[in-house]
Order: C-alpha cells, then sequence, then structure tokens
C-alpha cells in the first residue's frame, strides 16, 4: 500500500473528515519521524481497535531547548514513508512548521502541576511544546482515537489531561514500552549511541526490572525501591538526571522516606554519552516480566 501524504492542513482535514464520512474512525499516531517497530505498533494498536491509521511525522520546534538536537534529530522521509507502506498505513501527515506555527503565532498550551515534575524541570518549555502541537495536530485531526508510547509516560499523562480539560474530542491510548530482545526501550535516539553505549543501555531496564521484583515480593519503602537503581546505573557509567518514584496518575512525588501505594511510577533519565534514555515502570500495574 502506498500511502497518501499530506502536506497542508485543508487536505488533511479533508482527507480526515472523508474517512469519518465513509464510517472509519480515525486513528492519529503523531510521530517526529525516523520511525522504528515501537511506532509502528501503535498504528498496529489504533488499527485492532477498529481505527484507520493516519501517522503524521513532524520535528516539532518548539519542545526542544536551546541546547538540544533539534538541528541533528533524524529525519528520514522516504524511509519512514516506506515502512508506512510495508505496515499498511494509508495515511501520512507531513506538515511544514509554516503550516503548524502560522507567521506572528503567539500561543502556548500549559498543563501545570503535571509538568512541574521529572523532565519538566530538567526540559524548560518542553511540555509547552509538547501538548501545543499536539493540540494542533488534535484539532487538525477532529474527532479521533490518539495512540501514544507508555515510554514517554510523562508526556502521556499531559496529554491525557490536555485533551480533557479542553474538551477535545479525542480518546487518548497509551501503548506498552515496546523494547528490544535486550530490554532497551525503542526509541529514535538510540541511533545516538556507540556500539559500547548501545551494549550498557539495557541496564536501565535490568534495574527497573530488579525494582519491580522486589515490589512484587512486598516491598514498600521507597528509599529501598529507589536507591539501588540510582546507584547502579551510576556506578555503570551512566550520568544520572533522574530516578524519581511518583504517583502513576497524579505524578506527585514519593519521599524516600514514605510507603510507596499500591500503584506507582518509577522513571529514569539517564544520560550514555550526550544520548539521553528514559524509561519506567509502573510498579502494581506491569508484571515483573513485563
Amino acid at each position: 500500500m502506498t500511502p497518501q501524504v499530506y502536506r497542508t492542513l485543508a487536505e488533511y482535514r479533508i482527507a480526515c473528515d472523508s474517512l469519518r464520512a465513509s464510517g472509519a474512525r480515525v486513528g492519529l499516531v503523531p510521530t517526529m519521524g525516523a520511525l522504528h517497530v515501537g511506532h509502528l505498533a501503535l498504528a498496529s494498536f489504533a488499527r485492532a481497535r477498529g481505527a484507520t491509521p493516519v501517522v503524521s511525522i513532524f520535528v516539532n520546534p518548539t519542545q526542544f531547548g536551546p541546547n538540544e538536537d533539534f538541528a541533528s534529530y533524524p529525519r528520514t522521509l522516504e524511509r519512514d514513508l516506506a515502512l508506512c507502506a510495508e505496515h499498511g498505513v494509508g495515511h501520512v501527515f507531513v506538515p511544514s512548521a509554516h503550516e503548524m506555527y502560522p507567521a506572528g503565532e503567539q500561543t502556548r498550551v500549559h498543563v501545570a502541576k503535571l509538568t512541574d515534575v521529572l523532565c519538566g524541570p530538567k526540559r524548560p518549555g518542553h511540555f509547552d511544546g509538547v501538548a501545543t502541537v499536539v493540540a494542533k495536530f488534535f484539532n487538525a485531526t477532529g474527532p479521533c482515537l490518539a495512540v501514544f508510547g507508555r515510554k514517554d509516560y510523562q508526556q502521556l499523562q499531559v496529554i491525557r489531561r490536555m485533551a480533557t480539560d479542553l474538551l477535545l474530542p479525542v480518546e487518548v491510548l497509551g501503548h506498552p514500552i515496546v523494547r528490544e530482545a535486550d530490554g532497551l526501550a525503542l526509541s529514535s535516539r538510540n541511533a545516538y549511541l556507540s556500539a559500547g553505549e548501545r551494549a550498557l543501555a539495557p541496564q536501565i531496564f535490568g534495574e527497573l526490572r530488579r525494582a519491580a521484583l522486589g515490589f512484587a515480593a512486598g516491598e514498600r519503602r521507597a528509599a529501598a525501591l529507589r536507591e539501588p537503581v540510582e546507584t547502579a546505573l551510576a556506578r555503570a557509567g551512566f550520568r544520572i538526571d533522574y530516578v524519581e518514584l511518583v504517583g502513576a496518575d497524579t505524578l506527585e512525588p514519593i519521599l524516600d522516606e514514605q510507603q510507596v501505594p499500591g500503584r506507582a511510577l518509577l522513571a529514569v533519565a539517564a544520560f550514555l554519552g550526550k544520548t539521553r534514555l528514559i524509561d519506567n515502570w509502573v510498579l502494581g500495574e506491569e508484571s515483573e516480566g513485563a
């Protein structure tokens, strides 16, 4: 299947309206391109729920900080379109920055509180950029379901809150983290890793799993679950950005001296060289063998 590629908002809106008029439900998968198996799993997830997958590809400038990798972020459109064709994705939206950010634009969407923790303080303005561009995609698409990966768990919660608060006609779904055979969470940024860094990177998953095993065995002391993860990764050579326990829904911090409730998010952000990796585990929700 050769996908239809839409480059303007006008033609994309017509396509989405036509799908709905034919009785189909639109299943939006927003991406920044450099597609991999994880992105295609999101499209399959939408299809399994009765929706027609529509993939957007747009490297969003407003979610990158001044010292981040916007200029070098991988852009592989021809390969992305070929992967969409191979996996039966028939509709791809590839807007320009001018389409998404009209001349003179001054509006940002800010989701409070959920963005005050984890990646929020580390990447000022990032989630405003994410919420703004996703709101734009939701408005351009119209009524739909939208699928996001749970690797970006905080992003998923921010988008759910934004869609609920703004009364957007979108059902936001989270897809389980898609991993390599050795446990490394799939990410377009994994391409930045050297061979040595790639060999070390799965230790994040290993330490998260170790904590999950402890939780499943009855450990509820926050420090006993969190600190060994941070210590092991630092000793292995990771530069820690954060290792945090927070509420699975509210993202409210769980302090080391507290007891962990029945569900909690254990989240990691750490650097190998210049590559920032993130991963997480929802304790009390995901099985220890996930």
